[in-house]
């Protein structure tokens, strides 16, 4: 038996889960008021899709370069950085809805959001194995993403319904709160974890490229980023819940913020079960199978004008997804050395990136061409494709038995 303790007893970890939970609060509740803003000032689909590609191209741009940076620096501190920038840019939306601002405001506003966020997200990830033990690392990936969903079940809902009472100035107002508390909190967090070595590279360009170089190495993980990056890139359907919600189902914001919430209520009791139970066995042929579960409830949504039916199959697309980012999660930390963190999860965040911010670029242009419908039924049947495609390229993936199968061979 493990004389380590628990890790929610690992000095540091719960003020990281508070910190991270208050931002993600913020987040969640800035992205359903943000779509259905703007949303509302166009009736415009096209507008959706501008959304997502305000906040994709700055993290397209910076993420190599944040990656490095967050190798180099101090982690707490630079994420603390982004968080702060992203509640002046709360600040900034709450001014714009007070003024009624142009909807072009709005989409200048996000690009310096996603420039934040370009930080944010290798941040996070690169610092949480600096926080707990080795041996204690699965278990803190599984509770960091449960807890983290958690806040994403009543973020969206009441984000939602505080906009329909209130507008934009009551729910911007909350981000900002929510960001600058996260900053608070992130300052009790204990470093305990730290290796002192630094990247060697000489040039910015190398330490730049050795996350790529490190992932294209690793047959199994650029096998699994890149799954996780089309079928999402595909056949994600968020993007076009302000459509469904007002065209389809009939719900108005309130009912958007409960469909927001659907899929962090299936990720927040999968991550549950998974943080009781961590698993690891099978874990590429897991992976397949949470991805195909994903695109199949993704095409019963698509084709569904029942909004509890709806509901449904956004959970049951959540509870994929919470499995396919826990093997996602621990295949990368565990096969990756802490001096190559940062730009290794940049390399991921910029797959994540694109699979979330273009994909809504993606369906929000499809849903301007085709209508929302059809354009949902297509990427569910392309993340289906997706799936069979690479279960056929990258058999090694498909092969893996344990995560640590995936760590680099001495």
């Amino acid at each position: 038996m493990s004389a380590e303790p628990s890790v929610y007893r690992q000095p540091g970890f719960l003020p990281f889960l508070a910190a991270r939970v208050l931002a993600m609060f913020a987040v969640q509740i800035m992205a359903v008021v943000v779509a259905w803003q703007v949303y509302d000032l166009t009736r415009d689909p096209m507008s959706l899709a501008y959304v997502g590609l305000a906040q994709f191209l700055p993290m397209l741009f910076l993420l190599l370069p944040a990656g490095d940076l967050i190798d180099r620096y101090d982690r707490k501190w630079i994420l603390g950085l982004s968080w702060a920038v992203e509640a002046v840019c709360a600040g900034v939306l709450l001014w714009l809805s007070l003024v009624h601002g142009p909807v072009e405001a709005f989409y200048g506003v996000l690009v310096a959001y996603g420039c934040a966020r370009a930080f944010t997200g290798p941040a996070l990830s690169s610092l949480l194995p600096q926080i707990v033990p080795r041996e204690r690392l699965a278990a803190a990936i599984a509770a960091n993403s449960m807890i983290v969903r958690a806040s994403t079940i009543s973020g969206p809902v009441i984000g939602g319904g505080l906009y329909a009472l209130g507008g934009g100035e009551l729910t911007y107002s909350l981000c900002l709160l929510f960001f600058a508390a996260g900053v608070l909190m992130l300052s009790l967090v204990q470093v305990r974890y730290r290796e002192d070595s630094r990247p060697l590279e000489a040039t910015a360009w190398k330490r730049f490229t050795a996350g790529i170089h490190f992932i294209r190495s690793r047959p199994i993980i650029l096998g699994t980023i890149s799954l996780d990056l089309f079928a999402v890139l595909l056949g994600g359907v968020v993007a076009l819940l302000p459509v469904y919600a007002q065209e389809v189902l009939h719900v108005g914001p309130t009912g958007l913020g409960i469909l927001r919430s659907a899929m962090a209520i299936g990720e927040v009791l999968v991550g549950f079960y998974l943080s009781l139970r961590p698993f690891n066995r099978h874990v590429g042929m897991s992976m397949f199978f949470a991805v195909a579960v994903f695109g199949v409830a993704n095409l019963v949504f698509s084709l569904s004008s029942l909004f509890w039916l709806s509901f449904a199959a956004l959970v049951v697309a959540g509870g994929a997804d919470m499995v396919s980012m826990y093997i996602r999660s621990s295949l990368i930390q565990f096969s990756t050395p802490d001096v190559m963190r940062g730009r290794v999860n940049a390399v991921n965040m910029l797959f994540i990136g694109s699979s979330n911010e273009l994909g809504e670029f993606r369906a929000g242009s499809s849903a301007a061409w085709f209508g929302a419908v059809p354009a949902a039924v297509l990427g569910s049947l392309c993340t289906l494709g997706v799936v069979g495609g690479w279960m056929w390229g990258f058999r090694s993936l498909r092969a893996v038995d344990r995560f640590e199968d995936a760590a680099p061979k001495s």
